[in-house]
């Protein structure tokens, strides 16, 4: 029921269209930002799209997609298992399914406990892409690690050679205004650049995820790599799917 709801309400909305305008938005946030050398690429957030949909964002040029829910990525995966494409984790993971979202994803986002490190470690076959998502505002319904937590969870890692540490995951607090995230990015980005600086060596790949889509221009102007983005891209969603 609810696809055929999706499906009646995107009818009219062009992906290929959405992607440009949200490029265009991207690279006038990227230069009012000052931003200079790195990268911000999109990732489509797949949560109750279609398998069709999201073919049709690979169409239009997007390599990253996301999925909230094991589960949802597993049954969607016979039908897009051809598309070249890096799926992300972006939901919480429960330890007792981490064996199945090792094989659904290529990057975890939401690694927000040591245990569910160990766990991870000890169940991977192959060193796997990691992101710890921080509670920026520690909020008590949130999922996340206290910004306090993340520097020894950092340097725990560092320890367990099958996780790759790439970079910081958070979701700032409900605002209509994005301007009221900013603050928020701009703590999370300066974690970033301590975080980044305490691991051995430099990580060759470095990520900063924080955006949802109504706030995504500043977050690119407050250093954001990652365009966590679903209604930007695919229109609006059933309100409680």
């Amino acid at each position: 029921r609810d696809g055929c709801y999706i499906q009646e309400r995107m009818a009219e909305h062009s992906i290929a269209a959405a992607v440009d305008r949200t490029q265009q938005a991207i690279a006038a946030a990227y230069a009012r930002g000052g931003r200079r050398g790195d990268k911000v690429r999109l990732l489509a957030a797949t949560k109750t799209v279609t398998p069709q949909r999201i073919r049709e964002a690979w169409v239009a040029g997007i390599r990253l997609f996301g999925e909230n829910r094991v589960q949802e990525r597993l049954a969607k995966e016979p039908e897009l298992a051809d598309l070249a494409a890096e799926w992300h984790l972006l939901g919480p993971l429960q330890s007792n399914k981490a064996a199945r979202a090792l094989q659904a994803f290529d990057v975890i986002e939401t690694v927000a406990s040591l245990d569910l490190a160990a766990r991870l470690a000890r169940l991977a076959r192959a060193p796997v892409q990691v992101m710890l998502e921080i509670n920026l505002a520690q909020e008590p319904q949130k999922h996340g690690l206290a910004p306090g937590e993340a520097e020894d969870v950092v340097r725990a890692l560092a320890a367990l050679p099958q996780l790759r540490l790439i970079g910081l995951m958070a979701v700032p607090p409900a605002a209509a205004d994005p301007e009221a995230s900013r603050p928020h990015f701009a703590a999370l980005r300066a974690m970033s650049e301590r975080l980044r600086a305490i691991l051995p060596g430099s990580p060759e790949r470095w990520e900063l995820s924080m955006v949802m889509s109504h706030d995504f221009a500043v977050a690119v102007e407050e250093g954001a790599t990652l365009m966590r983005l679903g209604t930007a891209l695919f229109g609006s969603r059933p309100a409680n799917p």
